[in-house]
């Protein structure tokens, strides 16, 4: 419906170009066009360029003067499309979102076939999860635009997410057979192939999903991807034999995947100890320098067998100083008679070693000086991994005595500290490790990181300016930089140290860097449509309705609120209080 005031072409030539200036954001242009029509005593109410000209000003920031203007316009011409789209742009700019959906649709009922409306309208809808108004939306782009690729995957999308998969499956068919291959590689064909298959496994359908995989294999570039989803699919419909040729292919592909070989060890349907073992070690002839051969075997053998696998593990280990070996083990740790079985080759390993730098005694290899130092290590964590702190600090002195300036030490020496409770000692520990090494960004959040459970938090914030950018307060550039572990530390310090408002000032920190990852999504709503990363995009909104489930947010949360409960139940005083002091018995 056209406007209830259309200019004569003159003015509606310098309406156009404040638009475009809107579009290439050249904003004090679009108000000099503005201010052109509006000082035109015949236009001066004109309700299309004030809300143009709010618009403009929002943008700069005007925010106030920008409503005002939307406002007045509107009212002026409230058949106008241009004035509701603009009034919803002005809503999502401020993140209303359900405001800004009743204005779109407001203005779809003056211009029910205007593209950018609906694309609007479409976006905020998925952003809200409006999924069955989002159908509806791309229904009305596919019918308007049915000749771009992005109505049809929008359209099919939309059936895709409400859980339709056979008629999501439809349309993508119906647009892939319109389509050519423009080359031997094309990437957004394969990745619409895929999307296909990741819809009819969702769907149930196992073997039609196998059958157009293999239907489709030459179009498809990811190889990886094609094996992985045919593997899954045999292994579905129990054909185990193909299952177990695409697993030894991705094995060769990638030897240190333990997922391979879990998956192929199902596939050859191994049940008892001693077939798989025997299947570990063919492996580990195949694959001489992969570790999963060597590591998995340790998760389901027991006794003298686990002995003696475990024993060769451990010596290639720590005669190659693997700083991450007890991390790799502890898993092992939840079977006691493992843990017996480690503790005693480690130490008896340290005896030798001392008295005959040997793992076996007199007559066997010699090792590595360094090998005690790393034996010493690995016993330290396993102490403290056990609570035995006092044995765990005997340890690591000694690796400490035999390398000094090995910064690992340093680190676990702090940490064991930690465990101890006392974090003073923990945070020097630790200091003392970043002074080895001061360009390590790792050390430099650790160090920085025990500071504040030690309660120094302006010795933390100088610790982390090391590595922020020049000119610029650390606190103020680790929240432009979303650095929440630091921010969530930084709560619970000064809630141990009964600072709360600036505990709350942290939590809320956090809380506003989990709302602008939500607000980012709106990105990737055209970008992955036109980019074709479908499967991606599915995965992004799965995360993005679980996002707050993840722990950074859970322990602001929980700081916060605990912060709260502490003032409900204890109030601070008010700061006047100290000042009502009794002057009645005053003499003159």
């Amino acid at each position: 419906m056209p406007s209830s005031n259309p200019l004569p072409p003159k003015e509606n030539a310098l309406f156009k170009r404040i638009l475009k200036c809107y579009e290439y954001k050249q904003y004090k242009n679009g108000l000099k066009f503005a201010k052109q029509i509006l000082s035109n005593a015949k236009f001066a109410e004109h309700g299309e360029t004030l809300a143009m000209k709010g618009l403009t000003l929002n943008c700069l920031g005007r925010k106030e003067e920008a409503y005002d203007l939307v406002r007045r316009g509107l009212r002026n011409d409230l058949r106008s499309h241009v004035c509701w789209h603009v009034y919803g742009l002005l809503q999502r700019s401020d993140k209303k979102y359900d405001e800004a959906i009743k204005c779109y649709r407001n203005a779809l009922k003056h211009d029910k076939e205007n593209i950018q409306i609906l694309r609007d309208l479409s976006l905020l809808q998925i952003q809200m999860r409006d999924l069955e108004g989002y159908r509806d939306t791309r229904y009305q782009l596919l019918m308007l635009r049915p000749n771009q690729r992005a109505s049809w995957i929008g359209y099919a999308m939309s059936h895709h997410l409400l859980g339709e998969f056979e008629i999501a499956f439809e349309i993508l068919e119906e647009f892939r057979k319109t389509q050519t291959v423009k080359t031997e590689y094309d990437y957004e064909y394969s990745e619409l192939l895929l999307y296909q298959n990741m819809i009819l496994a969702e769907s149930g359908k196992t073997t039609a999903a196998l059958a157009h995989l293999e239907k489709h294999e030459s179009g498809i570039c990811d190889q990886q991807s094609i094996m992985e989803t045919k593997g899954s699919l045999y292994m579905q419909l129990s054909r185990k034999g193909a299952a177990e040729e695409v697993f030894r292919k991705l094995l060769s592909r990638n030897p240190d995947n333990k997922e391979y070989y879990r998956k192929l060890e199902s596939s050859l349907g191994l049940e008892d100890v001693a077939t798989r073992l025997k299947f570990y070690e063919l492996e580990q002839k195949k694959f001489g320098r992969a570790l999963p051969p060597k590591r998995l075997p340790l998760d389901f053998t027991s006794g003298a067998t686990f002995e003696k696998l475990v024993s060769e593990y451990l010596k290639r280990a720590l005669t190659k100083g693997v700083p991450p070996l007890f991390l790799d083990l502890r898993p092992l740790y939840k079977d006691a008679e493992k843990v017996k079985i480690i503790e005693n080759l480690v130490l008896r390993y340290c005896v030798s070693l001392k008295t005959h730098d040997s793992y076996d005694g007199e007559g066997s290899a010699r090792e590595p000086a360094t090998t005690i130092l790393w034996a010493y290590f690995y016993l330290s964590q396993h102490y403290d991994h056990l609570g035995d702190i006092e044995k765990a600090m005997q340890y690591i002195n000694w690796a400490l005595e035999h390398t000094p300036t090995l910064i690992e030490l340093h680190v676990l020496k702090g940490k064991i500290y930690k465990h101890a409770g006392d974090m003073v000692e923990a945070y020097r520990c630790l200091e003392e490790a970043q002074s080895l090494d001061m360009a390590d960004r790792y050390l430099n959040s650790k160090c920085a990181k025990y500071m504040l459970r030690a309660g120094l938090v302006k010795e933390a914030e100088e610790m982390c300016s090391k590595f922020t950018r020049e000119g610029v307060s650390a606190m103020e550039n680790l929240n432009e930089m979303q650095c929440m572990w630091f921010q969530t530390e930084c709560a619970m310090a000064f809630k141990r140290l009964g600072k709360f408002g600036e505990a709350l000032r942290k939590c809320h920190e956090v809380d506003r860097h989990f709302s602008e990852i939500l607000e980012d999504q709106f990105d990737f709503h055209t970008y992955c449509l036109r980019k074709m990363t479908l499967r991606s995009y599915v995965e992004l909104l799965k995360v993005e309705d679980a996002l707050r489930a993840h722990p950074f947010y859970y322990r602001a949360a929980r700081c916060a609120i605990q912060v709260y409960l502490r003032l409900h139940d204890k109030p601070l005083p008010h700061p006047d209080a100290s000042l009502n002091v009794d002057t009645g018995e005053l003499s003159s």
